[in-house]
């Protein structure tokens, strides 16, 4: 596909993308996606970067992924749908994207990583409340699982580690009880993120 948008500097700038993309077909995907070069292009007279958020379609067969990625923008109108499909993943935004992609790709289970940010947030929240802060998971090691938060202090990142035991307990949780608020309240439809734990009043 092409897309013609224009440059803060005047001049057209045309962007060549796949709607559709494989990562077990290409993995260098997933490493644009995690490095933040993917859809990026460059304006040909200014030499300004762009990087667009379009909707996509993204495919792991290996780990049983498909999902389809919508721009922030679209996010409102996500919220007023009144039908999902529910054959396929949502994901709103493409670092949610590149966040979910880590995810997958550490073998751990998306909707308990989302529950761990609920508890990360709801704390920093607690703390810091006229802030907007995000959770963004980073790593799973033996020290146990890694989350960046940003918006506490601008310009700075916060690390904040969940012992994979903790991990380990909402895990099995989840798989008794998939029913108990604290997991169905993460789910808009076809959409799984803590996102819609704070989203605003107009979204609901």
């Amino acid at each position: 596909m092409k897309r013609n948008f224009s440059c803060l500097c005047g001049a057209n700038v045309r962007l060549d993308y796949s709607e559709e993309i494989d990562i077990d077909e290409n993995n260098g995907y997933f490493d644009e996606i995690q490095n933040g070069t993917f859809m990026s292009v460059s304006c040909s007279s200014c030499g300004k970067k762009h990087k667009p958020e379009l909707k996509i379609i993204v495919i792991w067969k290996s780990k049983n992924l498909k999902m389809e990625v919508i721009p922030e923008l679209e996010r409102g109108e996500f919220y007023r749908r009144k039908k999902h499909n529910q054959s396929v993943q949502t994901i709103i935004s493409f670092p949610e994207m590149a966040d979910r992609l880590a995810v997958i790709k550490d073998n751990l289970e998306p909707v308990v990583i989302e529950t761990l940010k609920s508890f990360l947030l709801t704390k920093a929240a607690e703390n810091y409340p006229e802030n907007d802060i995000n959770a963004w998971y980073c790593c799973c090691s033996q020290e146990g699982i890694e989350f960046h938060l940003d918006g506490i202090r601008q310009g700075e990142i916060a690390v904040m580690k969940i012992p994979q035991e903790l991990y380990n307990k909402t895990r099995d949780d989840y798989r008794k009880h998939p029913k108990k608020d604290i997991y169905t309240s993460l789910r808009v439809g076809s959409y799984l993120s803590v996102q819609n734990l704070f989203r605003s009043e107009a979204f609901r």
